[in-house]
């Protein structure tokens, strides 16, 4: 509506009229009769308060007339709301004339409201009867009583509409409450029932019913009885099917517990506190025997003797559903416990355990008394049961030390209990009752915790022994940590990775160390090899070799990785793994080819050093194992064919520095670069001897290693030479090898077998990450020899003829052929053939390969199944790209995830293949998969799930980004759903370390499938759209649009320029995020512009003017109030967001009204000083310092500082701005004087623009170009803190009318602005500006007085011309 009809709206003949008219949009009328005076005010937008007199209640049956006419109130009224009226039969039918009418209202209240007559009974009729839309109907103070009960629920009886009903305060009594129980046992609509009644009677018919019945009905039944405090009596929430009560008398516990004989819906019933007798207990034991969903049941505190546990513990006999009981804080003996244990033990070694469900069991307490036949049954439950997990026995003061030292000694046969509770128990205390306690833990495992809180031991302190023994037993520990009562010492092993590209004499640099190190040290196997290697020579080895060399009682292995770029892909799995003393060599020839004499350039030898940095870099993060850098070493080859002053030698040596610098604190560089004759075992001797030297400096750095490990390692080796170099052993081998040669992995008579098991299968994990063997828990076998695997089994995969296997898939059984050759042909040079096809399958490495995620079934529940090998796929280079889905209703979408340090990092040759199995595992993994398909291409992924097409594409020279594609004929939220849950998180979880920044890409590129290279620019990251959009107010939000830019090849256009919605880019997730966040800020800036009330009542700040439009003044309190409405006004509009749009309508109101408070304490901040200098000069002020040919704010005064310009602003009430084309007036040189003046004040203003900036008010300021660096530069003024609680900040110092807080008067405001305000003065008079014509000429401002309320502003020139019927110019 208008402002002038804002304003009538009072007037009850006015909001008739706009009623019948349409023009008011309600969702929401409250109609208050009996009332002082009539009128109407609108509490939002879409509600309405109407007061009526006595005088005027024929108004109130018009009002009910127009709103049954209205065509636009009955699609919007939603609440209705009556209070204080004393029905009539013509109202009553007016109201009902209404609610046939209107069927969008949802929720009728009816607050002290009386029915005179037959009105109630007509009423509940037109309610619940005929209209079919209401869904909450509320009854509060109204004395319905329990007729009134009786009638509601006669009507409720035949409606399937009502959802809610909630009776406040009416007294329906027990009569009230079974009329209203036997609409229970009818009515299935009914959700949620309220009742406060003065009488808890009524609770035990309602939830009796509820219970009965099997109804998922929220309960809540309170009562206030004989004046006392009110209290909750009963609460049932199906949601977690749990059942609370309170508070209940015998016969209404007596009654529950009948009903929940056969209740489907309670799974958890909560008796704590209420007086139960052994009536109650007799009822339930039946309902143990016969109820099949109850899991828990509290009975704490209820006052229980011997004969209702004995009913309970007959109960549990043939009980099979109970997995906790509680029983502590109640009043029975031993021979109650003895029949509560009873079905929980048995007798003798042929009966059978009675209850193996219950899991959980309590009792105890100061009137609990044990006594010798409660311990004799203690015992005997844990010496022989077998399902009690968790037992407490809580504050006993009947069991002495000698009783405790029984239970613990039982506890040593015990394998099923984890959990022992003897908290506050008295006579668990002395050394002889810990030593018992030690010894149990010696002997039992699985013991996870015992809890001795409040007991004497543990008010002693001598609890943490305990404590401390338990850590040894948890179960959730890793499993090295099995072997940490094992020695640690230095690693006796180290690996030397060769990394470079083919033709980098990586071989030949090996072979020649080789030669360096002394002969009578090498193995004899490595003497065989160094005798056969010029064979090796001549044929230029495939795949990756490994050299062991002993140095005194260092092993040192030289793991050359395969420069052949099909080998790429599997140089992750080589990667060391966690704790592993590694270092690195990257190795690079100075020509392309050795048979040539054609040279790198330097940019060449750049990028091929930088490959590997990246490898190293990428796997360090990614694995996130290296507690120190990685160390590197530089080597280049074939020195000797170049000349030493050539001037591209200089060139290389600059790159390798550039490179070296560039990746500075992410590897440990050696300082010397090696330049070698690979060929020459006296060139490579200083490269030999730093392998020595820096292998030995490594192992002692790494961490430490087991013992045991070292001693496993020499055991392995000369396990392989007493058994044919078998590359590989079965796990039955190796426990057979730990029990004969291992005595610390040994299995003795009385060992624990499982925990001796846990810690082979650890130290297997242990050799494993050191790179000893290879080895995962559930394959069922080691690889002893990690070359043969990486190079004979997997080599096999990536040497496979892809022309044989188009579409990447391979049968098992062809597979498994060419893995039995690797294994019946292996030949180790100088040894003859190997046995290795006797323990070892060639399934179990098919296995192994399925479990490396280096390939996947194509029908897991095939044993036949082919599988699809990623190594196998085509490029699909020159085939036509394209959507299968194809439709003018097609929604394209996407998202760039890139590297986010891409110059130190990218993604691995081996991560994309892994990704397309592990993508493919994942949507096999899942319980819906909706008829998905999969398919791949070498750098490809085409996904169909839920009718949402998928594209996952690799990108980048070095792969540093990885582009997801999507189009579907779905919303936006549910086409991005399968990439933000199953796509973006696989993609994640296979980079770790490896950061990726996540952008949107846009439409167009994904809907014509624009090739990679044009679409460099065409993605915005995801944090940068929604910075964006929290940058706009709200107002802008819904319609904000991100600009692309375009797109030219030569000349010719290949994408135009153009611009899509952010709605139409986030999804409504990630919008509405966007919309809470701006939420969130305002209300906490809202939230902390409050000001308590000042106790002093002197001074004109604490005059409260409040005036019948609700404006407030600019002073303390007025202010405080005005504020509180914000927030008021705020959390309805929380309520009644729906969508997008709403919201932002929502937030769009509160920034107006934080918008208008700012304005109005600025106004108090100009005018408060007005008594004192009659506003001779303008207050509000700002400099501004010119750089660049740009204007900057100057946030921050400093002594010194030259060239700055004063500016004034534009003061009119509410509308403060910046004056265009303003002189303002220089100054040259900022003094102390002036700093002293000046420094409180900017530090205030900024933090005043930081909140204008907060809500967009600078918009309306005009700061323009100036703001940008706003937040920026004022950021030391607030800390962290500032853009939460910047605002708060001006408010509590910017903004006079908020600058004094409760008992925080540090600051005087006042004198800050006196002083500055004079500085002022003395400034202008100085510049021969202290006239209104000169302050006009230099600042465009005007010297004016309000008409209304006569303060005076200083104003511009176009408010001087628009506002002039609200002011006059008071020249100085």
């Amino acid at each position: 509506m208008a402002s002038s009809d804002q304003s009538r709206l009072g007037d009850l003949e006015f909001a008739v009229r706009a009623v019948e008219s349409g023009s008011l949009d309600l969702h929401s009328i409250s109609f208050f009769l009996n009332q002082a005076g009539s009128g109407c005010f609108r509490e939002t937008e879409n509600s309405l308060n109407v007061n009526i007199a006595k005088n005027d209640v024929p108004y109130f049956l018009q009002l009910l007339t127009a709103l049954g006419g209205s065509g636009k109130a009955r699609t919007s009224l939603r609440n209705t709301e009556f209070h204080l009226i004393e029905w009539e039969p013509q109202q009553v039918r007016r109201l009902g004339a209404l609610l046939e009418e209107n069927g969008s209202i949802r929720r009728v209240v009816f607050r002290k409201n009386r029915f005179k007559g037959e009105c109630l009974s007509q009423l509940c009729e037109i309610l619940i009867t005929r209209n079919k839309g209401i869904k909450d109907v509320v009854f509060s103070e109204s004395g319905i009583g329990s007729t009134g009960a009786g009638l509601v629920a006669s009507a409720l009886k035949v409606n399937d509409n009502v959802e809610e009903l909630q009776i406040w305060d009416d007294s329906i009594g027990s009569r009230g409450a079974e009329e209203l129980a036997k609409m229970i046992e009818v009515n299935s609509t009914l959700r949620v029932l309220t009742i406060f009644d003065s009488s808890s009677l009524t609770a035990t018919p309602l939830i009796s019913a509820v219970l009965g019945r099997n109804r998922a009905m929220e309960v809540h039944i309170w009562s206030g009885e004989n004046g006392e405090k009110s209290s909750k009596v009963v609460e049932f929430v199906p949601e977690n099917s749990t059942l609370r009560i309170y508070r209940l008398n015998v016969s209404g516990t007596c009654r529950v517990a009948c009903a929940l004989g056969m209740n489907t819906t309670v799974k958890s019933l909560d008796l704590t506190g209420v007086r139960l007798k052994s009536r109650w207990a007799k009822e339930f034991r039946w309902v143990l025997e016969q109820n099949q969903t109850l899991r828990e049941v509290n009975l704490s505190k209820t006052c229980l003797k011997d004969k209702g546990v004995v009913y309970v513990a007959a109960g549990l006999f043939k009980n099979q559903r109970v997995e906790r009981l509680y029983l502590d804080g109640n009043w029975f003996g031993g021979v109650a416990v003895e029949h509560l244990l009873c079905p929980l033990s048995r007798f003798s070694a042929l009966q059978i355990q009675a209850n193996v469900t219950l899991k959980s069991v309590t009792f105890g307490g100061g009137r609990t008394k044990i006594g010798r036949d409660g311990l004799s049954a203690i015992v005997q439950m844990l010496t022989t049961n077998e399902s009690i997990t968790h037992l407490g026995i809580y504050d006993d003061d009947s069991l002495r030390p000698d009783d405790f030292l029984k239970i613990f000694k039982s506890l040593e046969r015990n394998a099923s209990l984890r959990y022992l509770s003897l908290k506050g128990c008295k006579y668990v205390k002395g050394d002889v009752v810990l030593q018992a306690i030690m010894e149990t833990l010696q002997v039992n495992p699985w013991i996870e915790n015992i809890d001795l809180t409040g007991t004497p031991l543990q008010v002693s302190g001598k609890a943490s022994s305990v404590y401390q023994r338990l850590g040894q037993n948890e179960t959730a520990e890793p499993e090295v940590d099995m072997l940490k009562d094992m020695p640690l010492v230095m690693p006796k092993s180290c690996r030397v990775f060769f990394c470079g590209q083919e033709y980098a004499g990586k071989t030949t640099l090996c072979h020649s160390i080789s030669q360096s190190f002394s002969s009578p040290k090498l193995p004899y196997i490595d003497q065989v090899r160094t005798l056969v290697n010029p064979v090796e020579q001549a044929v230029r080895p495939v795949g990756m070799k490994i050299r062991t060399f002993k140095d005194e009682e260092t092993k040192i292995s030289i793991w050359n990785l395969a420069g052949q770029h099909e080998f790429y892909s599997l140089h992750d799995l080589m990667f060391p793994g966690h704790g592993s003393a590694s270092f690195f060599l990257i190795i690079s020839s100075l020509f392309q080819k050795p048979n040539n004499r054609e040279q790198k350039m330097p940019l060449e030898i750049e990028e091929d050093i930088q490959y590997w940095l990246r490898f190293i870099v990428s796997n360090s993060k990614r694995a996130a194992q290296q507690c120190i850098l990685p160390s590197v070493t530089i080597v280049l080859t074939n020195h000797d064919k170049i000349e030493q002053s050539s001037q591209n030698l200089q060139q290389i040596v600059s790159s390798i520095q550039r490179v070296r610098d560039k990746f500075q604190g992410f590897v440990e560089f050696y300082p010397t670069v090696f330049t070698v004759d690979a060929r020459s075992s006296a060139s490579v001797s200083k490269l030999a001897h730093h392998i020595r030297k820096t292998s030995r400096t490594i192992l002692q750095r790494v961490p430490r290693v087991y013992q045991l490990c070292n001693d496993l390692i020499q055991i392995l080796s000369d396990w392989r030479a007493e058994n044919d170099n078998k590359p590989a052993m079965r796990w039955r081998e190796f426990d057979e090898l730990c029990q004969i040669k291992v005595p610390t992995l040994r299995i003795r008579r009385h060992d624990n077998r499982e925990k001796v098991e846990t810690r082979r299968r650890a130290v297997a994990s242990c050799l494993h990450h050191i790179g000893e063997v290879i080895y995962f828990d559930d394959l069922g076998f080691l690889i002893l020899d990690c070359e043969w695997f990486c190079t004979e089994v997997l080599g096999q995969l990536v040497r496979l003829d892809v022309r044989k296997h188009t579409n990447g898939f391979i049968g098992r059984k062809e597979l498994e052929k060419i893995l039995k050759g690797s294994l019946q042909g292996q030949i180790i040079p100088g040894m003859g053939n190997s046995k290795v096809f006797e323990n070892l399958e060639a399934g179990d490495l098919v296995r192994m390969m399925l479990k490396l995620e280096l390939g996947y079934e194509q029908d897991p529940s095939d044993p036949n199944s082919p599988l699809l090998i990623p190594a196998l796929l085509e490029e699909g280079r020159g085939r036509m790209q394209r959507w299968q889905l194809s439709s003018p209703e097609c929604l394209y979408t996407g998202r760039h995830l890139e590297c986010d340090d891409s110059s130190h990092m990218f993604l691995t040759p081996g991560f994309f293949p892994r990704l397309q199995v592990h993508l493919h595992n994942r949507i096999m993994a899942l319980k819906n998969q909706h008829g998905a398909t999969y398919s791949l291409e070498k750098y490809l992924v085409l996904i169909n799930i839920n009718g949402v097409h998928i594209r996952v594409e690799l990108g980048g020279q070095l792969g540093y980004y990885i582009d997801v594609l999507a189009c579907s004929t779905k919303n936006l939220t549910e086409t991005l759903r399968p990439i933000q849950q199953l796509v973006i998180p696989a993609i994640h979880s296979l980079c770790h370390g490896v950061s990726l920044t996540e952008n949107i890409i846009r439409p167009e590129c994904v809907q014509n499938l624009t090739p990679p290279r044009y679409r460099k620019t065409q993605f915005v990251p995801v944090p940068l759209l929604k910075q964006a959009l929290l940058s706009v107010p709200a107002d802008g939000m819904y319609d904000y649009q991100h600009t692309w830019s375009p797109v030219m090849d030569s000349g010719r256009v290949i994408l135009q320029a153009g611009f899509d919605f952010a709605r139409d880019l986030l999804s409504d997730d990630d919008f509405r995020e966007v919309l809470h966040r701006r939420y969130h800020d305002l209300y906490n800036l809202a939230a902390e512009l409050q000001v308590p009330s000042d106790n002093n009542t002197e001074g004109p700040e604490n005059v409260v003017t409040e005036e019948a439009d609700g404006r407030v003044e600019p002073t303390f309190n007025g202010i405080a109030k005005g504020v509180e409405a914000v927030l008021q006004r705020l959390k309805i509009i929380e309520q009644e967001i729906r969508d997008l749009k709403q919201e932002i309508q929502g937030l769009r109101y509160y920034e107006h009204c934080l918008l208008i408070e700012l304005h109005r304490k600025v106004n108090y901040l100009v005018n408060y000083n007005l008594q004192v200098e009659e506003r001779k000069v303008p207050s509000m002020f700002y400099f501004v310092r010119t750089e660049n040919y740009s204007r900057r704010l100057v946030t921050n005064i400093i002594s010194g500082m030259k060239a700055i310009r004063l500016h004034m602003l534009c003061e009119y009430r509410r509308e403060m701005h910046v004056v265009e084309d303003q002189m303002g007036c220089e100054m040259m040189q900022v003094d102390n004087r002036a700093v002293k003046s000046l420094a409180p004040y900017m530090t205030k203003f900024m933090k005043l623009l930081t909140f204008a900036l907060k809500i967009g008010a600078h918009l309306a300021a005009g700061m323009g170009e100036m703001i940008p660096d706003l937040s920026r530069e004022v950021a030391h003024l607030a800390d962290s803190s500032l853009m939460m609680g910047a605002a708060g900040a001006v408010a509590a110092g910017a903004v006079g009318a908020a600058a004094v807080r409760s008992g925080d008067r540090s600051r005087d405001v006042r004198s800050d602005q006196r002083a500055a305000q004079q500085w002022i003065v003395d400034f202008l008079r100085e510049r021969g500006c202290s006239s209104g014509k000169d302050i006009a000429e230099k600042f465009g401002l005007y010297r004016v007085r309000y008409r209304d309320d006569g303060q005076l502003a200083w104003i511009c020139r176009r408010h001087m011309s628009i506002r002039a019927y609200e002011i006059m110019e008071v020249p100085i």
